[in-house]
């Protein structure tokens, strides 16, 4: 019968798929059984290089002035050697004012353009034509820093590294149960992923705050140059494309401020899931093919990573549709209201509680493995890294853990298929700024 010929080519195609789909999960459970080997730490260097920090900052008053303030007080490296920049884009507020009172040199720049990419373009650009420092550091307006922060990254710099990232913390990880399964979710990437690929050779996932980027390298690729909403993500897929492999710099830490609710999370996925969907068919499958051509994991590595994205989609659609699809269809034809001629209603009536139960069992494992077990290695070996006290303050997130990676694949799927404001105004959450401790 037709109908069955239709149920053989979509089932076909549905393990086409989940093969797909398996090939990140398959990565990220081989991170985590990797998750215990030794970091990397950059040896000590005495030669001590001049510094740049460019925070681009739109509207932010209430929260620029304790950034850059703590970045002085705090920073045990050389005050002589590091600068404090700010580009104040496009605002209406006294953001480049209080910045300028807080010790910040400050760069207003108001242009029709009114994506993040235009200001840190700008931004870099004026430093790069000072030819003043060696190194930058790319900051948000709301972000502290660990105290050897400048240290650490001038030791990986002075060993060659051109292109680092840092270990993403966060300011409010204890806010509430949202806030900590959202931290250890963002965590993974920090903890687990870029340990073992920093230890592998392979480039990590520099895609936010506290990068570290080169003089030398900005020179040799004509600057920042990046045009699109996810502008980090399209600076990481270029230098790929050029050679470059990203660095992890662990004990450089970086504090942001958390998603505190599912509205929070949706307006930071928005802008995730829009720009890097249409990074993956502009350059990714570039990269993809590189890394088969020249057999180079990274590349690829860095391909599966971002087609997550897709694979959010693919789970927030195919998945269901079919599985509604497929179980229905089954029951139909094991209990004979469907006649069929291929096979009898028996073979349709096991294949129906096998799929059942190989579902079951698959939803258990992610659970389980990509789930729970994630958050709590987390919640074991870095809650201080964290921002948390005490280890039982973060146990309620990782038992929330999976319904967050539900959510958080719920977000990005809507902000693939809907259009971004290109700078989002982040709602800041209440936090006390001046007792977060940042000497870990």
């Amino acid at each position: 019968m037709w109908h069955e010929i239709l149920y053989d080519i979509l089932n076909n195609a549905n393990t086409v798929i989940l093969t797909l789909i398996g090939l990140p999960f398959f990565l990220q459970l081989l991170y985590m059984v990797l998750s215990w080997i030794k970091k990397r730490q950059f040896p000590k260097s005495n030669i001590k290089a001049r510094v740049a920090i460019l925070i681009c900052a739109r509207n932010e008053e209430d929260v620029i002035g304790n950034t850059v303030r703590k970045i002085f007080e705090k920073q045990t490296y050389s005050r002589e050697l590091y600068d404090v920049y700010v580009v104040a884009h496009n605002c209406t507020d006294r953001t480049a004012q209080i910045a300028k009172e807080a010790g910040a040199i400050v760069l207003e720049h108001n242009t029709e353009i009114k994506m993040a990419c235009a200001a840190l373009n700008y931004g870099f650009s004026y430093l790069i034509n000072l030819n003043k420092y060696d190194f930058y550091i790319k900051l948000d307006a709301d972000n502290l820093i660990n105290d050897e922060f400048l240290n650490l990254m001038n030791d990986a710099y002075q060993a060659g590294v051109d292109f680092a990232g840092a270990y993403e913390s966060a300011l409010n990880i204890t806010q509430n149960k949202y806030t900590a399964a959202c931290g250890l979710y963002y965590a993974f990437n920090s903890r687990i992923a870029a340990r073992v690929k920093e230890r592998l050779n392979l480039s990590c996932r520099v895609n936010g705050p506290g990068s570290m980027y080169s003089h030398r390298m900005l020179v040799a690729n004509g600057g920042f140059n990046c045009n699109s909403i996810t502008e980090d993500a399209e600076f990481l897929f270029d230098r790929i494309l050029d050679g470059y492999k990203a660095r992890f710099v662990e004990d450089a830490i970086v504090y942001e401020d958390l998603p505190s609710t599912f509205k929070d999370t949706y307006a930071r996925n928005r802008r995730i899931g829009f720009g890097c969907v249409r990074l993956i068919f502009q350059k990714g499958f570039s990269i993809l093919f590189k890394g088969i051509k020249n057999t180079d994991f990274t590349c690829i590595e860095n391909f599966l990573t971002t087609f997550f994205i897709l694979i959010c989609v693919i789970l927030c659609s195919w998945i269901p549709l079919f599985y509604v699809y497929d179980v229905v269809y089954l029951l139909l034809c094991g209990l004979g209201t469907i006649t069929t001629t291929l096979h009898d209603s028996a073979y349709y009536m096991t294949l129906l509680m096998n799929t059942l139960t190989i579902a079951g069992i698959a939803i258990g494992l992610l659970f389980v493995f990509a789930g729970w077990l994630q958050g709590f290695i987390l919640v074991f070996s870095d809650y201080k890294k964290l921002g948390a006290k005490r280890r039982r303050d973060l146990i309620p997130g990782a038992l929330l853990f999976p319904v967050f990676s539900v959510i958080y694949i719920i977000t990005i799927t809507l902000g693939v298929i809907s259009r971004p404001k290109p700078w989002i105004q982040v709602k800041r959450n209440v936090i006390d700024r001046d007792n977060i401790e940042t000497n870990q």
